[in-house]
């Protein structure tokens, strides 16, 4: 337990450190804490932080750096984040149109990276996989196109390789059922009402259909997988990884690869506002040295999406907080707009 000079010290320290990027020494402290305490008392606590794992001593410096779990402790219980300073009325955002989610998922990354001078990310918005329309074409002896428009009209063609050869007729028929039955569905709907009535559909009408669901599920997957992500190069700028040449290949390749921060921005949509990960804390990304500001965005009351920020443990996480949380407003704003 710290008592609250510790608090304070701390406190301190860490908002000096991320303001100046060197290591704060005793006598800084004794400056800028506002507490009359002596550079041999401050030593001691600092001694007493240490201990815990709150900071640490770079080799190269008599002063002292806080850790990621100086940073937990800080964000936790000591940030305060003063009222919203930040006008997006004039952003590129707020104009762009609901029928144009990836321009607005893009300009939110980008929005992002310049605002926090880091990496912005946003994951596309997941859709509710209510299709409109379905059609069967054959192609060729056991390959059908499979045509599914969404109700937004958006059109996915999938080629299904089925076990047994379809006639024309036969995918018509398939065709007219779907339609006629399942139209207004999510494609999770259907396949649970299916499962019901597959007994009462010829079998070879069943195993298509079926096939078909498969892959209108698969569609709604990897339009769900898409992550756009803006300002790798600024952390080109940032001295913490300036001779750190290991840290920005293991940086560049998760944002090259992306599943590792689709994982992490999934975990993120299922909280409540904004949520952040420092150091290697989250499990996903391993990177002792980054930090991630996110927050889920709703379209019509629904969270669809997760956007963030990426950058240095050292940030300021006040700053942060805002640009993420006002970001993920506008963006579910643009989207619900009839």
């Amino acid at each position: 337990m710290m008592d609250d000079r510790s608090k304070l010290l701390l406190k301190t320290l860490v908002e000096r450190y991320i303001a100046d990027g060197q290591p704060v020494g005793s006598r800084t402290l004794s400056k800028t804490s506002g507490l009359e305490l002596s550079p041999a008392t401050i030593r001691n606590v600092m001694a007493d932080l240490e201990e815990l794992g709150l900071i640490a001593s770079p080799h190269t410096s008599a002063g002292r750096i806080p850790t990621a779990r100086g940073y937990r402790v800080f964000v936790d219980t000591m940030l305060t984040v003063r009222p919203a300073q930040l006008s997006f009325e004039d952003s590129a955002i707020a104009p762009l149109q609901p029928d144009q989610p990836q321009r607005v998922i893009a300009s939110a990354a980008h929005l992002l990276s310049n605002l926090s001078h880091f990496v912005g990310v946003v994951t596309a918005p997941r859709k509710a996989g209510v299709f409109r329309h379905i059609e069967f074409l054959r192609l060729a002896e056991r390959r059908v196109l499979l045509i599914l428009v969404a109700a937004d009209g958006d059109v996915q063609n999938r080629v299904l390789f089925t076990a047994q050869d379809y006639s024309p007729s036969q995918l018509l028929e398939a065709s007219n059922y779907l339609n006629a039955h399942y139209a207004g569905l999510t494609i999770d709907e259907v396949r649970e009402r299916l499962q019901g009535e597959v007994d009462r559909l010829r079998v070879e009408i069943a195993t298509l259909m079926q096939a078909a669901v498969q892959a209108g599920s698969e569609a709604a997957s990897d339009e769900a997988a898409q992550v756009v992500v803006s300002g790798e190069r600024n952390l080109l700028e940032v001295s913490d990884f300036g001779n750190d040449l290991g840290s920005l290949r293991k940086m560049f390749d998760l944002f090259e690869q992306k599943t590792q921060l689709m994982r992490l921005l999934d975990g993120s949509s299922r909280a409540e506002g904004v949520r952040i990960y420092i150091g290697g804390e989250s499990g996903v990304v391993p990177i002792e040295d980054l930090s991630v500001v996110s927050a889920p965005y709703e379209v019509d009351g629904q969270v669809v999406g997760t956007l963030g920020v990426i950058g240095p443990t050292r940030m300021a996480y006040d700053r942060m907080i805002q640009i993420v949380d006002i970001t993920a407003r506008m963006v579910g704003q643009a989207l619900s707009q009839k």
